[in-house]
């Protein structure tokens, strides 16, 4: 008897630890998945990693918690004036001329996706207050409005795009080649072409105001026959500027400067918006209706 209950626990025992042993080949399996899941994502988000960083870009986690604190109108905390309204994933400006940007908060900085992508150090946010550091390196009090009328500086949703030619502008000018009266024709065409140009306030704040490009068109007359005519966008300066330049740059101006044995010349002018900025480019149609492109030195 006494040996049958000793059998009785030997095998129970015995059923105990192959249950044990079965428990841990379990758990080892278990954990090997585990690891070779980590492993896996280790490596998807490593090649992930060098795949943005070959494209110029960087992941990061954003801090969806500080994006929902900025929720609202924002105001000044010295003039007392609505800067900005914050929906969403976008910054509206309450100046009408500046176009809306998307934003992210990540870490303690604020990162603005403009024309000209910016980020601001953020100094302080709390649901009622938000400090950032300009790029003039100026510390930037907002509290949040609570005043229904702010909103109404934010009522326009369409963007106020400046024009610089509000009407056309005609010009020509007539020159005498081998006893030749030629007469070369300019109009300045305002187009709905929007150029976007970053600017900054005397805070350092950066925003992005859009302006109407223009379409050129020139022509040469012998009398009264047409020798050439065709209309000029800024895209033909493509191969002399860099597109940084091109993209914030208008056609502002055009001259027909005169003929010789090469041609008709004339000077086209690319300016910078509201700024000294400018560059000259020479053009000359040849008398087979060929043109030659070159910045003017």
């Amino acid at each position: 008897m006494t040996r049958k209950i000793w059998k009785n626990k030997v095998s129970h025992i015995i059923a105990s630890e192959n249950k044990v042993a079965e428990k841990r080949k379990e758990i080892n399996r278990d954990v090997m998945t585990i690891k070779g899941s980590a492993i896996l994502i280790v490596l998807v988000v490593s090649l992930a990693s060098c795949s943005n960083r070959q494209t110029g870009e960087v992941s990061v986690k954003e801090d969806l918690i500080a994006k929902q604190l900025l929720q609202g109108i924002w105001v000044n905390d010295e003039t007392e004036m609505p800067l900005m309204r914050i929906e969403g994933d976008t910054v509206y400006y309450a100046n009408p001329q500046s176009a809306p940007v998307p934003f992210k908060v990540v870490h303690d900085t604020i990162y603005i996706y403009s024309n000209e992508p910016v980020a601001y150090k953020i100094d302080r946010q709390t649901e009622y207050s938000f400090w950032f550091h300009s790029l003039a390196d100026e510390v930037i009090k907002l509290h949040k409005s609570e005043n229904a009328e702010d909103s109404l500086v934010f009522t326009s949703r369409e963007v106020e795009v400046i024009s610089t030619t509000p009407e056309v502008i005609k010009k020509d000018s007539i020159v005498t080649y081998k006893n030749t009266r030629y007469r070369g024709y300019v109009y300045i065409n305002p187009s709905k072409m929007k150029v976007f140009k970053t600017s900054y306030s005397e805070n350092g704040i950066s925003v992005d105001n859009v302006y109407y490009d223009n379409v050129i068109h020139i022509c040469v007359y012998e009398g009264k026959k047409m020798l050439y005519g065709q209309n000029i966008t800024k895209k033909m300066f493509a191969d002399i500027f860099p597109a940084e330049m091109l993209d914030q740059a208008i056609l502002a101006d055009m001259n027909f400067m005169g003929v010789d044995s090469k041609g008709y010349h004339y000077q086209a002018t690319l300016g910078i918006p509201e700024s000294s900025v400018y560059n000259l480019v020479n053009m000359i149609i040849g008398f087979d209706n060929t043109m030659n492109i070159e910045k003017a030195e």
